[in-house]
């Protein structure tokens, strides 16, 4: 009993203590954890947000209803003048949550409340610091009712197989249906800071040339049961949300550039009516590479093209490259360095380290054949020679090495480094709708090269 009256009484001088510091009345001798930061990534399937502080954080996530609400119990952590200045700039413009708020629910616990527009799960877990990044307490919500984008796409890839299949019976070619046109239209890409986003421009009034294979020959086309199958490419634009990729000497992002070119690949390579275009992202969220990998399987990816506009240690550095995987190592040290650069996304966009994923080391066993890499090969020659006619060529062959995203073991991927952000000049460039639009066709050239070439076969 005097032992158990002991632990209370140091309890009830702690929380006295406590309460005072966060008073202001005394300074405490020993630190807390402070928090530094506290950023939102609303996206349409689900909202991420982040609190970043100079220590871990201890917390406790606990759902509330009747309103919605999501309360993170901060222990150790003072709702102090600096954590109310960071959550000012919380955004909470779109996404689950609506409005955020903190207060002292007890003297050693801050208690933030995430004040929700619909009911959703919550998953929490802690990263630890890297790159620019201190200690970070992750928080996704995923609102019960969200919808699929990938469900949604399969939907309308059924529907465009169903008109190919009549067209077929009718002798003629089908364009997409002006509803499934609206439904791909691209949303005006989230920025969480500045500099905004490179403004990305509409489709052109014309239609661009045909494919180079060569100039002026268009695309053969199929019979029987290829004829009913639009042909899947997935575009990832590299990085996105809390990762911004590499950061220009101007201050432009990566994640920003990148999903201007998708957007604009997008839109050129769904000109055929018998090439069907998914993004793993079409919005500032970030998706971890294996989640990437995941997409392009469930659709049923024909091709997979990973966009992205690296930076060296070399500020000099510039030109195009492509890149695919390698099952024997990397074929340089830069395409080493680029792979270890590239496969660190997931540790600073922010996902939980659960060890290897089994099912993903059985398939990539199955790789050793080398079909899909040389498949892959092929692929990253027709796309390098068709950026060579717009940009320097950083190197003049497909390099290879083990980029985490090119990991889909019966989908042929390649890597593109459309230029090099961290070059003044090149930087500029890759802000140019203009030279988007020229990055995008490129693109747009080189898959339906290999496309032609496949169906030939």
């Amino acid at each position: 009993m005097a032992d158990r009256d002991v632990r209370l009484g140091r309890r009830q001088a702690l929380a006295a203590i406590a309460a005072l510091a966060a008073a202001g009345r005394i300074e405490l001798a020993w630190a807390r954890p402070k928090v530094l930061a506290v950023r939102a990534w609303p996206g349409r399937a689900s909202t991420r947000v982040t609190i970043e502080s100079d220590e871990e954080l201890r917390f406790l996530v606990t759902a509330l209803r009747d309103p919605e609400r999501l309360a993170i119990d901060l222990t150790d952590v003072t709702a102090d003048a600096a954590f109310q200045r960071a959550l000012e700039a919380l955004r909470t413009d779109t996404g689950v949550v609506a409005r955020a708020r903190i207060g002292q629910f007890r003297p050693d616990t801050a208690r933030l409340v995430l004040e929700l527009r619909e009911r959703a799960e919550a998953a929490a877990f802690a990263l630890p610091p890297v790159g620019p990044f201190k200690h970070r307490l992750v928080i996704d919500l995923t609102p019960v009712d969200a919808d699929d984008p990938t469900a949604a796409f399969l939907a309308r890839l059924a529907e465009r197989e169903a008109a190919l299949e009549r067209a077929e019976a009718a002798g003629v070619a089908t364009p997409p249906s002006a509803a499934s046109a609206r439904a791909r239209r691209p949303p005006a890409p989230a920025v969480p800071q500045p500099p905004p986003p490179p403004p990305v421009a509409s489709a052109p009034s014309a239609p661009p040339p045909a494919a180079s294979a060569p100039p002026g020959r268009p695309v053969p086309s199929p019979s029987g049961a290829s004829a009913r199958k639009p042909f899947v490419v997935v575009l990832d634009p590299g990085h996105g949300g809390e990762d911004p990729g590499a950061i220009g000497p101007g201050g432009n992002y990566e994640k920003d550039v990148v999903l201007a070119v998708a957007f604009k690949a997008r839109t050129l390579l769904e000109q055929d009516p018998r090439i069907a275009v998914f993004l793993t992202r079409d919005e500032d969220v970030f998706v971890p590479l294996a989640e990437r990998v995941r997409k392009a399987r469930v659709v049923k990816a024909d091709l997979f093209v990973s966009i992205h506009a690296d930076a060296f240690i070399r500020p000099e550095a510039r030109g195009s490259s492509v890149y695919a995987l390698s099952e024997r190592g990397a074929t340089s040290t830069a395409a080493r360095w680029m792979a270890d650069r590239e496969n660190q996304s997931d540790l600073i966009g922010g996902t939980r380290l659960v060890g290897r994923d089994p099912t993903l080391s059985r398939l990539l066993l199955e790789m050793s054949q080398g079909f899909t890499i040389n498949e892959s090969l092929k692929l990253g020659r027709t796309v390098l020679t068709e950026l060579g006619a717009i940009n320097r060529l950083h190197k003049r062959q497909v390099e290879q090495a083990g980029f985490a995203v090119l990991r889909a073991p019966d989908v042929p991927s390649i890597l593109v480094e459309t230029a090099f952000i961290s070059n003044p000049e090149e930087e500029r460039k890759l802000i140019d709708p203009a030279h988007q639009m020229k990055l995008a066709r490129a693109i747009r050239n080189g898959v339906r090269r290999h496309i032609a070439m496949h169906r030939q076969a």
